[in-house]
Parts: C-alpha cells; structure tokens; sequence
C-alpha cells in the first residue's frame, strides 16, 4: 500500500510539473522614475527655433501664444518653449510649463540690451541676479509739477499681500538669484563660447525699451543692471512661486553705451551656448 501511495503521489507531482512547462509568462520589469524636463525658453522665433531644431525625436504642443517643442538632448528629456515676446506672455508660458511638465530646471535665454559699457555686442551676461525693472513707486507731485523718472522708488510688488503702494514697505528691489547649480554648469563651459565674453550680471526685465542713455546709466548705477530685456524676471518669480530651479542666460544683441549696434546673429550663438550649459547640466544631474 505504502509502495502504491508513493507512486501515485509521484505522478501527480510530474503531471503537475508537466502543465507548469507548458504555461506561456511574460515577465513586465519595473519601471524607474521618470526624468524630468530641463526647460528653455526663448521669446522669439530666432531666439527658440534654432535650438528646438537641434532636439531628437520632437513633437510640437500649442497652446494660446506657446509653442512647446518636446524632445530630447542626447536621450535627455528636453522642452524648448517659445514663449513670445514680453512679461505676461513669459509669466504665463513659465506656470503652464511648470504644471504640465514638472520640470528639473528652466533656463530662460535670449537677446539683450547693454547697460555696461565694458560688455560688447556677442558678450553673454548670466544672471547671476534677475529683477524687475518697470516697478516703479512715484514720489507725490500736484498737477503742473512735471515728472522726474530718477526719484523713482523701486517697488516690490511681492513684499506683503497689502497695497504695494500705500506705507513704505515694499520701497525695495526684489532681486531673483540664478540657481548655483545651472550658473555651476554655465561656467564650466564658458571656455567654449568664442563669440565674446562670458560673465556673471544683474538682468533687468521690464515692457520697456529704453533708448535714452542717461536712464540706462541710471538703473545700471542704482541697481547694477548690467543688460535689459522683456521676459527673465516674470519667469523667474513664477519659478520661485514654485520652486523650480531657473537662470537667465542673454546675449548683448546691441548696446546704445558704447554704440554697439544691433546684430540678430546673436541669438543663434547664445542658443549655441545654451546648449551646452544643457548638456553640462544633465551631466551632473546624473552623477
């Protein structure tokens, strides 16, 4: 009886074995975390299409003003968007970017205006701080005492959630400091620009376009501006807003201190730049 007992219980044991064999898998490997984005804006169709056309496998997503071009970087998940010109169009590409695609980083790039007389068309500023410069408190004046533009009082519209205008606590700059990393990447390749000199500055951002010499020297020697433009600081608070690292990268396209005339050209070697400050990046994202 033992022996019989044994035996049946071996060949359920095969048979078993037998229908396991023959069963079909398939084995699905756990997937990792995916990479976020690194962002990089450029206002106007020369200062985004050349370096969205440098993008892998790219596709295109409009919304309103925006253009989002997605693709990669060497394998790298990499979104150029342009933003079109301005700082509520830059404000509102920088929040609709940030919620739809939780990026690691945005770099906000592009063409400029010298406010330094020692920096030269082709000259790129980094910067090292960005800020705000079309908010402006006046001094009270009654009618027919005319307007003078240099007692202007900076006015830091984030300073509390109460009237920016009324009582004397938001008579201050708001400076936006680049990310140490990105400005770490920026400066590692900078030998690698040939174009001009790469250095650490003070962007200004404002809808205005400033021709008169003295103003220029006014806001550089007050609040150290070393180049203007129209977009970095509204990216930049949004950023901040939510948490995402940023830096400004801009090209001197002219610069009325020292005659230095406009040259669109410019725009293409800073997107040369910028790609590689990129490049530098995921490099040490992925250390």
């Amino acid at each position: 009886m033992k022996n019989l007992f044994k035996k049946v219980l071996l060949l359920m044991v095969l048979s078993a074995s037998a229908v396991y064999a023959q069963v079909k898998s398939v084995t699905v490997p756990s997937h990792s975390v995916p990479k976020q984005p690194i962002i990089i804006q450029g206002p106007m169709p020369i200062e985004a299409q050349n370096l969205a056309a440098r993008l892998e496998n790219v596709r295109e997503e409009r919304t309103g003003n925006y253009i989002f071009y997605i693709g990669a970087l060497e394998g790298y998940p990499v979104i150029v968007t342009k933003t079109s010109k301005g700082m509520e169009n830059t404000a509102a590409a920088t929040a609709i970017a940030i919620e739809r695609f939780k990026p690691a980083a945005i770099i906000n790039q592009g063409t400029s205006g010298g406010h330094d007389k020692s920096l030269n068309v082709g000259d790129i500023v980094l910067g090292k701080r960005t800020f705000n410069a079309g908010n402006f408190k006046t001094l009270t004046r009654n009618e027919k005492e005319g307007s003078n533009p240099f007692e202007w009082l900076p006015m830091d519209v984030m300073a509390s959630e109460g009237s920016a205008g009324e009582g004397t606590d938001a008579e201050k700059v708001r400076y936006y400091e680049g990310n140490p990393m990105l400005l770490k990447a920026a400066n590692a390749v900078k030998s690698q620009y040939k174009r001009g000199k790469v250095v650490e500055g003070t962007v200004a951002s404002a809808n205005f376009w400033n021709n008169e010499i003295d103003r220029i020297n006014w806001l550089h020697e007050e609040f150290g501006s070393s180049v203007e433009e129209m977009e970095a600081a509204s990216a930049a608070l949004i950023c901040e807003a939510y948490k995402v690292p940023f830096l400004t990268v801009r090209v001197l396209s002219n610069n009325k201190t020292n005659g230095g005339k406009y040259d669109p050209s410019t725009a293409k070697d800073c997107q040369d730049y910028v790609e590689k400050i990129v490049k530098e990046y995921i490099k040490m994202l992925e250390k």
